[in-house]
Order: C-alpha cells, then sequence, then structure tokens
C-alpha cells in the first residue's frame, strides 16, 4: 500500500469519519486515498484556512479528532488560523500536509520550506502553533509516527499537531510494507484527591458560615461535558452561578440558580452577584480578557478563589488561587460533589436576583432590525439542542446578551485568539460532527465577506448550515473604538453584496430581512428546507451593544478614569 493509503486506513481504524482539507499535487496521492475510503468523507473546501477552521468545529462539541489537509508551501501555511484557535480553544486537531522533495533539500524545489538557502523554515513555524510537529523522516515510520501525533493531540489539554509527509515519499514505488492499526491511549486528566479535599473543605467552611459563595463556569466546563454534573452541583449546594461568554448555555440560562454571563458584553446582575461574592469557584475558566475587563487588577480582591482546569499552567496565570484542582470539569466537578455533601447537609434554597433586560421589550422606533430584537426573536425560534456559534464583531455582544439558551442549546464564540470568519467556516465541522443538530451561525457582514464562497462547499457537500448576517455595511466594533479613542472613525465602511442573489448563484436558499416579521418568517424556513442557507439581516447602525470596561459598569469606569487622571 502506499502512505497515504496506510493514513487513510490508520484514520479509518481510529473511528475519523470526516476530513477537511484543499486540492494540490503534494497531497495528490492523499486525495486519491480518500477517494477509495468507504468509511471516511472527504470535503475539500475553497481555501484551506476553511478547512482548518472545519476541523476545529468538528471536534468543538464531538471532543473526536478534527483532521485538516494541505498541499506544500502556501496551501500548508493556509492552516496556520485554524491551528491557531485549536491550541487557543483546545481542540484535538490533526493536520496534515506535504513537504518538499528532501533529496532536492536546500536547493529552491517548488514549495520547498526546509528552512535551507532562504526557504521559509516551516517545521518552526507549524512547532510555534501547535502542541508539536512532526516532519516524517522515513516511509517505514508512518504508523509510529502517525499514533505519536494523535495521541498528543489528545492526550491532556487537547490541542493540534501537524505531520509533514515529504514529496518524494508519496511515489508510486514506494510502498508500506509494515503497516498496522494505531492505538488511541486516552487518558483523562482525573483530579487530586488531596486537591478535591482542600476545596470541599474551602466551601464547606465558607457555606456553614453563609458566605457568598458563586460559581463561574467557563469554556473547559463545556468541552468537558460537565452541564449535568454542574447542574447537580449548584442544586445539592445552592450556589448561584455566572457564566463567561463560552460557558454561556451550559445550564439552561432559566435556571433558578442562573445570574448570567459574566463578561464586558455581559449581564448587570452577573457582574454584581460576583463583586459581592466572597468565595469564587471557577470551573474550566482561563480567566481570558473579555472575561476580566482587561484583567483587572481588583476582580478577586477579597474573594476566596477556587480555580479548576484541566492544564496546570491555567492556574495562577491570571489571578492567584487559593486552592487549585488540575483536572478534566466533568469528574473534578462529581468528585466534588461527593466529598462535599459528606461535609454539608441540606442548604435551603437560594434566591436570587436576575437581569430582566435580556428578554425585556426593546423600544426602537428607527428603520431596520435593532439586532437586540434579532436575538431575541432567535432565543424563541431556536430548536432543541441547536448550536449558534458567533463569529469576530458587534454581533457576538448582542448574541452574548440578549441569546437565552435551554434544552441542550449551545452558544460560542472564537476564542481568545478571535479570527474573523472562524465560525462562518467552523460551522460546516460542527454540522459534520452532529448532523442531527441545527447549526446556525451569527456573523457580521464584514466576517461573512472575508470567506462567504465557502458556501459552495456546503451545496456541494449538502451541509444545511444556516448564516445569519449582521448587515450593516461597516465594522461596527472598529468604529467604535475609533470614535472613543480617537474621536473619529475611517475606512470601516464597505459595500456589501446582493447576498439572495449570491445565495441562489450557489445553489443556495437566500432571503432579505429588513423586519423582524420578514426574520422569523426565514428563520423558520430555513430550519424547515434542511438547505444552506444565507438571511441577510439589515440591522440598524444606530444600536450600541451592551459593554461595560470594568465589573462595576459604566458608572464605575468613569470614575476609574477620572481617578486616573487625577480629576476631582
Amino acid at each position: 500500500m502506499r502512505i497515504y493509503q496506510a493514513v487513510a486506513k490508520a484514520l479509518e481504524g481510529i473511528g475519523v469519519d470526516t476530513v477537511f482539507g484543499g486540492a494540490g499535487e503534494n497531497d495528490a496521492t492523499l486525495l486519491l486515498a480518500l477517494k477509495h475510503s468507504t468509511k471516511i468523507r472527504a470535503i475539500v473546501t475553497r481555501n484551506e484556512q476553511a478547512a482548518a477552521f472545519m476541523a476545529c468545529g468538528y471536534a468543538l462539541y464531538s471532543r473526536r479528532l478534527g483532521v485538516c489537509f494541505a498541499t506544500a508551501g502556501p496551501g500548508a501555511f493556509n492552516l496556520f488560523s485554524g491551528l491557531a484557535v485549536a491550541m487557543s480553544d483546545s481542540h484535538p486537531v490533526l493536520a496534515i500536509s506535504g513537504f518538499a522533495n528532501t533529496e532536492w533539500r536546500g536547493k529552491g524545489a517548488l514549495n520547498e520550506t526546509s528552512g535551507v538557502h532562504r526557504t521559509p523554515d516551516s517545521q518552526a513555524m507549524f512547532a510555534a502553533t501547535t502542541k508539536r510537529a512532526f516532519l516524517l523522516e522515513r516511509p517505514e515510520d508512518i504508523c509510529d509516527v502517525l499514533e505519536q501525533a494523535v495521541n498528543t493531540a489528545l492526550e491532556g489539554r487537547p490541542g493540534p499537531v501537524h505531520l509533514h509527509i515529504p514529496e518524494n515519499f508519496t511515489h508510486p514505488d514506494v510502498k508500506i510494507t509494515n503497516y498496522r492499526d494505531i492505538k488511541i491511549h486516552r487518558n483523562p486528566v482525573l483530579p487530586d484527591p488531596a486537591q478535591i479535599a482542600a476545596a470541599a473543605d474551602l466551601l464547606a467552611k465558607a457555606l456553614r458560615s453563609k458566605k457568598r459563595v458563586i460559581a463561574l463556569f467557563g469554556c473547559g466546563a463545556t468541552l468537558s461535558g460537565a452541564g449535568p454534573e454542574l447542574r447537580t452541583f449548584v442544586e445539592r449546594f445552592q450556589i448561584p452561578f455566572v457564566t463567561t461568554l463560552d460557558g454561556k448555555g451550559i445550564i439552561a440560562e432559566n435556571h433558578p440558580l442562573a445570574q448570567g454571563v459574566f463578561a464586558n458584553s455581559g449581564h448587570k446582575a452577573a457582574r454584581e452577584a460576583f463583586l459581592t461574592a466572597e468565595v469564587v469557584i471557577a470551573v474550566g475558566n482561563s480567566f481570558s480578557q473579555n472575561g476580566t475587563f482587561n484583567f483587572h487588577n481588583d476582580l478577586i480582591a477579597n474573594k476566596s478563589l477556587i480555580h479548576l482546569n484541566i492544564d496546570a499552567n491555567e492556574i495562577d496565570k491570571v489571578y492567584r488561587a487559593d486552592c487549585g484542582v488540575v483536572s478534566d470539569a466533568k469528574p473534578a466537578i462529581a468528585a466534588l460533589t461527593e466529598t462535599l455533601a459528606r461535609a454539608v447537609g441540606p442548604v435551603p434554597p437560594v434566591q436570587v436576583v436576575k437581569d430582566p433586560h435580556p428578554s425585556a421589550p426593546i423600544v426602537h422606533l428607527l428603520p431596520h432590525i435593532h439586532p437586540g430584537q434579532l436575538a431575541q426573536s432567535l432565543s424563541r425560534l431556536l430548536p432543541d439542542n441547536a448550536v449558534v456559534l458567533a463569529d469576530a464583531g458587534a454581533h457576538l455582544a448582542w448574541l452574548a446578551y440578549y441569546l437565552e439558551l435551554s434544552r441542550g442549546q449551545h452558544y460560542r464564540k472564537p476564542g481568545s485568539f478571535g479570527p474573523m470568519a472562524c465560525h462562518v467556516n467552523g460551522a460546516l465541522g460542527v454540522k459534520c460532527a452532529h448532523p442531527e443538530r441545527t447549526v446556525i451561525v451569527g456573523c457580521g457582514d464584514g466576517c461573512y465577506n472575508l470567506s462567504g464562497f465557502e458556501l459552495m462547499t456546503a451545496v456541494q457537500y449538502n451541509i444545511p448550515v444556516i448564516w445569519i448576517i449582521f448587515n450593516d455595511g461597516e465594522f461596527k466594533l472598529i468604529k467604535l473604538y475609533q470614535m472613543s479613542t480617537f474621536g473619529e472613525s475611517g475606512l470601516i465602511e464597505f459595500t456589501n453584496p446582493d447576498y439572495v442573489t449570491y445565495a441562489k448563484a450557489c445553489g443556495a436558499q437566500g432571503f432579505r430581512c429588513e423586519t423582524l416579521a420578514e426574520f422569523e418568517s426565514a428563520f423558520q424556513q430555513a430550519v424547515a428546507s434542511g438547505k444552506p442557507t444565507l438571511i441577510d439581516a439589515v440591522i440598524t447602525r444606530l444600536a450600541i451593544p451592551h459593554y461595560s470596561p470594568t465589573p462595576t459598569g459604566v458608572i464605575g469606569a468613569i470614575h476609574d478614569f477620572l481617578e486616573k487622571h487625577g480629576v476631582g
């Protein structure tokens, strides 16, 4: 068997059923191997960047290995943004790309990236954006190297790996005679009983003395699938909870103990609950910039912090923890609940203050759709178990604030690397991994214009994602930053195409909506159709998303500004 036939067979053996990639001469034999695979569906994208984003989306909620591939040189380099997302957001992704003929090393062969004689050094570049980069040195090592790469991606805190396969190893006369199935050694990261005991002791003392305890659930808790365990935990001990943007929906947001999203675009009730808390238990949380109001120095002041995270490097990275637990969130919370229950008896019900604004009527008398009302409508119409992916932009804040999730629904924004168009394309991977779920992208027109041509990929492979384009013809967040910082804006407006005509030209379904009634009708048709669909929602430019630069709100921010500049 040829080398890429061995790769395809090995991936089949570990249950990979979908891969995403770009076509090129260096990976031509991989395309042939995938063509003849009866177990793997190959999605060939228009641009390899989209393939990497799709691999991230495939791994996002399934936690299965996402796989992307590309040819050598420029094609391989297009994978970097997606691999950076996988690195920052903990997605297990295997990227495979070609490499120039090793026999011509240093001669400047087409697509050479050996780092010799002014050629780019792709090994160094991939090493910087993955958990580990591999270069196959001998064809007969392919199964050993592939096994090591896959297990590296999956072990501990998941992340991306990269494998270069030189072009001369793919020649017809190079045979793999020692093929073997690869084995997965996926050992969960379990908590240290001593760390659990310390966390339980701190919480038990706090509950017995009736201190104000709050739980903060983040991305890691969602990735772990810890929702049922967290619900049992907060209900047993009557602990109010808030979430980060990426923890949103891990427990239904209408739960009696839910107090909303704690972030710079989150809810007032969540901020106030967090500020008045005396003990914080953060689960799967990295204390990101938008979740800490730009790493606010006093966020944890006068509080005890219990921090649970799968990665020991996250604990004490931003705020010093009084008690750290290194573990996957799901087993950690189960163990903490069991240990704490032995020390704490029944806890009386707790009444929490909720923020009424997300579901309250929005007064809007101007033309075009108010983006907050659009998000409220989406909440009412969202099917059970639906996935809503926000891309980078102001629409992210509108969805975070007004979208209310329950019934197995999920929400996700781009992570801390934050590339635009990450989820415009990543949604196709999510849908491939979960064909039974409705997958929706809320994206700005700026995001969609960056890589919306992958709509043709969705049509070709019948991947029925729904894109809701928040259309205002400008880069809203950039404009807001320019205006607030410099008092003027510039070069942030652009002209949009006729999205309905474009969708139809690609073979997809398209709707243009200028009223809420039109949006709701279009969305219901999109869900019922089972077809890739663009919904061009024309929104007002005059609405400003909810944003607080400090945990004390806008008034607190003004006070901080005056104090910083010696006024008053």
